[in-house]
């Protein structure tokens, strides 16, 4: 905590009421967000209100046992400060700038405050280019933006930190700037695994992490966010270099701020967040920018409460970003992994003048084919698939052969699948969505296209013979029992109804109505 000056103005502690502190100066009272520190610098103190002409009262960053009323406090002079610099590469932070890699502290480096202006707009840029992840769904559907901000949401367990990891090895390769890993009131297992992840992979020497995880105060995980934040801004501004900021998870920046605001006595707002909810999460977001020297690339997990969209936390960061990506609980009990929501994501880049005609006519004809198929789900769960007009039967056999193909099996997930990685580009993802569309895998099982990279692997998959690896495997289905096309001849055509190799265990219409009933 390297923000101490000078001990010239000394107070005393008159309450403790968990984290909240009310302390007495008499000689000179601190500004707000003054750092305090109390105990020889054991406990430290954020100044966040001024009661009146004597008394501040502050949220404590640190546990508060040991500090009973009459404790010296003492005024550091300034705010809360981080290292920034070259130095601070390769190494692991906590809020207050200290290493916790076990290794000694960063040398040549500076320290600035937390507490910065988003950039003006004069300096802001206005030139839209794509992120691209290696994820086939997310660069069909929902491109990211370099240099903008995107969201993960979805409720517990259904993938957002998976994908988040996937999306770290997928892109921090290529990446040519500087990434920078948030924790924000997670798991602590998950940061040790993920440093020892980057350091195996080789990655680290151009990653910096910062946590404040769920062990720590609200104070603490409120001000972790804006301490990597700060080295970000050091890198895009200073070094002119682009950043990738991840962020795991911005709900538990919002959930800190109103255990916070709770504590400070504010009047809570709706389904008790704090009224300031706003205000506190465009401090954070606005300073995640695209800029004349640099751009910093935000990707975010949003946890969702009860898997309610409507929720305000979710609803506020829904305004910030680009683009954001709803993982769907549905899906993942599918087992059709990333289990993103086709029709509830979106993005802002997904438009002709940034990802080009094609693309985006793609794209828009996938989101049609599966929206019919949404549909026509209430009248095969009533009447079955058989009761289809032949056309309608064509849209079903489609959707069910892009969901599956829009499946990738992950970096991340290899020790539990036994299934390993790929990347696919943009390119071969939209050559083999293309290709579904105008039925050249008609006659294909659809589980050849569960879990593969670029198309072309569905083909091979099957003329190699290879068991099909299903989303949930009947006893009575084996993908052996697939017809397996012969070099130079045509594969015979399935009947659409009886799905037998389909990757799930009921055939289609009973699938279809089931999903109908859940629904």
């Amino acid at each position: 905590m390297k923000n101490k000056t000078s001990p010239s103005n000394l107070g005393a502690v008159v309450s403790v009421r968990g984290s909240v502190v009310d302390i007495r100066f008499d000689a000179h009272l601190p500004p707000i967000y003054s750092l305090l520190h109390a105990k020889a610098g054991e406990i430290a103190i954020e100044v966040l209100a001024q009661l009146d002409a004597h008394r501040v009262r502050g949220i404590a960053l640190t546990p508060t046992q040991g500090l009973v009323r009459g404790s010296a406090v003492e005024d550091t002079g300034g705010q809360l400060k981080v290292p920034v610099g070259k130095g601070i590469l390769s190494r692991m932070f906590d809020v207050f700038g200290n290493a916790i890699d076990r290794q000694a502290a960063p040398a040549d480096v500076q320290w600035r405050t937390v507490h910065r202006a988003p950039p003006a707009l004069v300096r802001r840029s206005t030139k839209s280019e794509i992120f691209e992840t290696g994820i086939k769904v997310i660069d069909v559907l929902v491109p990211l933006e370099r240099g903008g901000k995107a969201g993960l949401f979805g409720g517990a367990g259904v993938g957002k930190t998976v994908l988040l990891t996937e999306m770290i090895h997928n892109m921090i390769e290529h990446q040519k700037g500087v990434s920078i890993f948030c924790g924000i009131g997670e798991r602590c297992r998950e940061g040790e695994e993920l440093y020892r992840d980057m350091k195996a992979a080789g990655v680290l020497p151009n990653m910096v992490m910062v946590f404040g995880q769920m062990n720590e105060p609200p104070g603490n995980r409120f001000r972790v966010g804006l301490a990597a934040l700060t080295m970000a801004e050091y890198f895009r501004d200073d070094e002119h270099r682009d950043v990738l900021l991840l962020i795991d998870n911005i709900f538990r920046f919002i959930q800190a701020g109103m255990e916070v605001s709770g504590l400070m006595g504010q009047m809570p707002s709706r389904l008790g967040y704090q009224p300031t909810m706003g205000t506190e999460l465009s401090g954070l977001e606005e300073r995640i920018a695209n800029t004349d020297t640099g751009a910093i690339t935000s990707i975010q997990a949003v946890y969702v409460p009860a898997d309610d969209l409507t929720d305000p936390a979710a609803v506020h960061t829904f305004s910030h970003l680009s683009t954001s990506i709803v993982l769907s609980r549905k899906r993942a009990s599918e087992g059709l992994y990333p289990a993103i929501d086709l029709l509830q994501s979106s993005s802002k880049m997904a438009t002709p003048g940034i990802v080009g005609e094609r693309h985006y006519l793609l794209a828009q004809q996938i989101r049609r084919t599966l929206a019919q198929y949404q549909d026509l789900k209430d009248i095969i769960a009533m009447l079955g698939l058989e009761q289809l007009a032949p056309e309608d039967r064509k849209v079903v056999a489609r959707a069910r052969r892009l969901e599956r193909f829009l499946t990738q099996p992950f970096f991340a997930t290899e020790q539990f699948s036994g299934i390993k990685g790929k990347i696919v580009s943009i390119k071969d993802s939209l050559d083999g969505c293309e290709r579904i569309l105008r039925d050249e895998f008609k006659d294909y099982p659809e589980s050849a296209l569960y879990m593969i990279g670029a198309i072309d692997e569905a083909q091979e998959k099957v003329k190699a013979g290879k068991p099909v690896d299903n989303v949930k495997r009947d006893s009575k289905a084996g993908a052996g029992n697939d017809p397996k096309p012969v070099a130079g001849t045509t594969p015979k055509p399935k009947p659409e109804p009886q799905a037998k190799s389909e990757p799930q265990p009921k055939p289609e219409a009973e699938h279809a109505a089931a999903d109908a009933h859940e629904s």
